[in-house]
Order: structure tokens, then sequence, then C-alpha cells
């Protein structure tokens, strides 16, 4: 028999012009061809059904005719045709339909022959390429408004801060973030569903970096699913600070350190033992640098920024005169 058109548009057979056009809307937004590019073939197929469901629902001609053929009981709803003929008998709505598909190549007849008294079979199958892209613009409007629902709008950004500890950024991981979204059914309501986000977190990435998942937002019908982006935040580290690839470690030392030398030993953020002798005399402002001792550089993970030490020399409150005579004689020879 076809396709049934009433529940393709998810409509009641009684549905009214601007029912018809809604339902048609609702489901030509989800199925045009550009709104899916991954299953191109079928949502052609399923645009172009729905197109030609909608011409011909709207159209009192070819829905009677249509009804006609399904033995809808609508008779007495057929409207007189062209030339003033009167419809109702079986034969007279084949005839009807075959004036409107017949030289388009949307209608054949059965049994293989063209005679006038053979009864026409619908054949949805064979619209015109054109078919669903003309109604398309017939329902949403002129070229411009047509063009902007080839390619619906995209919704905004959805940004969201994504806190890692120094280690994770130094070492890298991965975090799996749970997102709950809306999705279209085949009905075009929306429901709620759970998903969860792998955050592949590289070495050496930095605060800033933002990591982005195309179109996992909600869906609509009237926009594109919003890009959802997770911006690299870093915590605060009990031991270093960051500045770009490079660690900062801040050691308090005394001043007996700060002249005559000593060694500082950390933990590094992947857990080695390192020992740092400081033999020069610690003046205000000195740092020591070790090279490859840094964090990871993004790019290029093997390569490592550096470790900078830098000092807080604490001054005693006091001296005792011994002391200052020891150290006024140290001092000037």
């Amino acid at each position: 028999m076809g396709v049934d058109y009433y529940k393709l548009l998810q409509i009641g057979e009684d549905a009214g012009e601007e029912e018809i056009r809604k339902a048609y809307r609702r489901l030509a937004m989800k199925w045009h061809p550009d709104k899916n590019p991954r299953d191109n073939k079928e949502a052609e197929a399923k645009f172009k059904q729905i197109s030609e469901a909608c011409d011909v629902l709207t159209d009192p001609l070819k829905r009677a005719a249509y009804d006609e053929q399904w033995g809808r009981g609508r008779k007495g709803k057929v409207p007189p045709a062209a030339g003033g003929r009167g419809g109702g008998s079986s034969s007279d709505g084949d005839e009807m339909f075959s004036e409107f598909y017949g030289s388009s190549g949307t209608f054949r007849r059965g049994g293989g022959g063209g005679g006038s008294g053979r009864r026409a079979k619908w054949f949805p199958g064979a619209a015109p390429a054109r078919f669903g892209e003309n109604l398309f613009r017939k329902i949403f409007g002129d070229e411009e408004d047509f063009a902007s629902y080839q390619q619906p709008r995209k919704a905004e950004p959805i940004e969201r801060y994504l806190s890692c500890s120094l280690e994770e950024l130094f070492n890298g991981t991965t975090k799996k973030m749970k997102i709950t979204r809306l999705i279209l059914d085949a009905s075009g309501r929306t429901l709620p569903v759970d998903e969860i986000l792998p955050v592949d977190i590289r070495r050496g990435w930095k605060k800033g970096t933002r990591i982005t998942f195309p179109e996992k937002g909600d869906e609509a019908l009237d926009f594109v699913p919003a890009d959802i982006v997770f911006i690299i935040d870093e915590k605060p580290h009990g031991v270093f600070t960051r500045e770009d690839n490079d660690l900062v470690f801040t050691k308090r030392i005394s001043l007996a350190e700060a002249l005559t030398g000593f060694t500082v030993r950390l933990t590094t953020l992947d857990g080695r033992e390192l020992a740092v002798d400081v033999d020069d005399v610690v003046h205000p402002g000195y740092e020591k640098v070790v090279a490859g001792e840094g964090m990871p550089v993004g790019k290029d993970s093997s390569r490592r920024g550096n470790l900078r030490i830098r000092f807080v020399t604490v001054f005693p409150a006091k001296l005792t005169a011994t002391q200052k005579s020891v150290v006024r004689r140290m001092f000037t020879g």
C-alpha cells in the first residue's frame, strides 16, 4: 500500500492543516540532510517521505485521493477537481491522483499498462530530487530563511572550569566528568540522559587550556547543540608554584646557612627525592636554578622547564656581645 502518512507525521486522520504543518516543521528540522551528515542517505530518504506526506495532506485534492487509496472513508470530503468533476468514487479518486502525479514520475499504474481503466498505485519512493527541498522552502520561508534552516543556529558554548592539581598537570591523567543533557526522541520531545565525558589531561597543560566536546549540550529543534568546553584551572600547591614551564620552590634558611652553604632536600611531583647542594653565598635576590626539573613542556612533554629555588633568609633577633665581636673579626680581617 505504501507509506502511512498520518502515522509518519504522528498525527490523527482528522488533523487540520496547521497541525500537519507543525508536525512537518518538527520532523523536517530533525531529518534535514544538512543536520545529519553522518547518516545522510537515511536522513535524505526520511526527509523526502515527510515532505511528500506534508505536500499530500495539506492539499485537499491530493489528500482526498490518498485517503481513497487507503480506504479511509473520506469520500464525502473530496472537493471538485478542475473541469468540474466531482469526487466520491474510488475510480474518481484514482483519476485525480493520476492527474497530480502521473507525469512527475511519482505515480505509476499497476499491471504494466497506461490505460485509463487501470487502478493507480502510490509510489512513495520516486519523488523528484528537489521535492523535499521545495516544500521545505514553502513551509519555512524565502531563500534567506531556508539557508538559515539549512545551517541551524548553534547554541552558545557551555563553559565549565576543571580544577587540576599540579601533580595531575605534571603526570597527566584522565578525569571522567558526568553530565546530564536533554536529547530529542522520535516524537520531538526532550528526555534527560546522563553521559560520562572522559577528559584526557595531557602532561604539561597549563591553566586556561580548553578541551571541547562538540555538540554535547542540550538538543533542541531550532538549534544545533552547544559545545561543552572544559577550561583547565590549577589548584594551589603546598610546596611548588608554577611560572610558565618552571616550578618555584621557596626555602627558608638561617643567616649561617646563607653564609656557609647547605643542602635543599625536596620531593618532586613525580615522587622522586631530590637533593640540591647550595655552596654560594645566598644574597638578596639569589636563586638556585636546577635545569630540567620543572614542568613538562605541553607540545613536547619530553622537554622540561626548570626548578627555581628561592630563599628567605631568617636573621637572628639579636646577638650577644661575644657573637658581635666574632662577626666583626670575621668580616674586618
